[in-house]
């Protein structure tokens, strides 16, 4: 399935969509204008059924094929919400809401979605029902989890799910994918280390925290360089560093430290947390400090389905050939995973060319890269459940 003509002739319209979601940009689970907007559209476009307020702010949109006598169900996400970041893009729809935007492109997934949907309404060339599946809080919210909760496989009988992403760096309307780990487990960790204040003179008299930080820093970073299999991936960061010591003469009473760690296997996922707490309260008893770990489980590792990404993979290389097929897995997490765990299915990698990376204040999603992203989404619905 090449892109098609109508899908071509509505690409102005999903982009007049994706500028508006773009200039009034809502984070996490508050997304009254954004939500609302995929309904009203959804239902404009004759959607059979909109159902709002799954995951508290989801909306999930049914389309039902010309046929239903397979009772295939395909689950198709896309993701809504922005980032706590004020905007230096310049471009004139430009974020109208004071350190927020959209710096990830979920107004770029959101508008292919309801471009796919306005056009699968339209054709209905399937045999079965597709469930459109829009996601509030992935931005380290959870939202994919928070509508699994609410029953959304259950409920409306999907048996596979398929999400998309943009990706900067790789050209506009290309498509990359891999089968297995395509993005990490991503968990958080603060270690408080507690010693003895003092005069930074007299370092005897005192149990210098900031020294024991020190020697945590360096030695977690052994959990990746000599603990874990160097054919497996891991990251293991310490982002922040605090004391409540802010004179040069002055050795902290306590220490606050802030990190991630990241892994693409479950095994090595486990093997880093325990690791992490026993080099942690090791390294402080050394010194005769106390050390506190709390570790906070995030997104699972985003898995994709072997048969389901060959098949994801066969759709895009015909809407745009040259598909990457062994794209390198990457260290950023997604809340797809859930879903993913829920039930088969796969997700890819859509172009966004030339731009500025994710998450950064200058970023903007390519318009261009929107036939493409809308032909992906309802080729699997068209391919997945063909009309006999």
């Amino acid at each position: 399935m090449p892109v098609r003509n109508r899908i071509a002739e509505l690409a102005p319209e999903i982009a007049a969509w994706r500028r508006d979601f773009h200039r009034f940009p809502e984070l996490d689970y508050d997304l009254p204008r954004t939500a609302g907007r995929v309904a009203e559209l959804c239902r404009s476009f004759g959607c059979d059924a909109v159902t709002e307020g799954i995951g508290r702010s989801g909306v999930v949109a049914v389309i039902k094929g010309r046929n239903d006598s397979s009772g295939r169900v395909i689950g198709l996400r896309a993701d809504m919400d922005a980032l706590p970041i004020h905007e230096t893009s310049g471009v004139p729809y430009a974020s109208q809401t004071p350190g927020a935007m959209h710096a990830c492109g979920h107004d770029g997934h959101t508008a292919m979605l309801l471009g796919a949907a306005k056009y699968l309404a339209e054709t209905r060339n399937f045999d079965g029902q597709v469930v459109c599946i829009f996601q509030p809080a992935e931005e380290g919210g959870g939202g994919g989890l928070a509508m699994l909760k609410d029953g959304l496989v259950g409920r409306w009988g999907i048996d596979e799910v398929y999400g998309m992403h943009n990706m900067p760096g790789l050209a506009t309307g290309q498509f990359a994918i891999r089968s297995g780990a395509i993005m990490a487990a991503s968990d958080q960790f603060i270690i408080r280390v507690t010693g003895r204040g003092g005069h930074a003179a007299k370092p005897h008299e005192a149990i210098d925290t900031t020294l024991v930080a020190a020697h945590i820093v360096v030695a977690v970073q052994s959990i990746v360089s000599r603990n874990t299999d160097p054919l497996k991936s891991a990251v293991v960061s310490v982002s922040t560093l605090a004391s409540d010591s802010t004179a040069y003469n002055v050795l902290a009473q306590d220490v606050v430290m802030k990190g991630t760690i990241r892994a693409l296997d479950e095994d090595v996922r486990n093997f880093s947390e325990a690791q992490l707490r026993r080099i942690v309260e090791g390294t402080a008893a050394m010194f005769g400090a106390k050390a506190e770990l709390e570790y906070f489980r995030g997104y699972p590792v985003t898995v994709n389905h072997a048969d389901h990404t060959a098949f994801a993979a066969a759709v895009a290389e015909a809407i745009s050939p040259g598909v990457d097929s062994e794209v390198a897995p990457l260290m950023a997490a997604e809340d797809f995973s859930y879903m993913l765990e829920a039930r088969p299915g796969a997700y890819i990698f859509l172009g966004n060319g030339a731009t500025a990376p994710l998450h950064h204040a200058g970023y903007d999603f390519d318009d261009a890269a929107i036939p493409y992203g809308v032909s992906w989404f309802a080729g699997m619905a068209e391919s997945r459940m063909p009309v006999a």
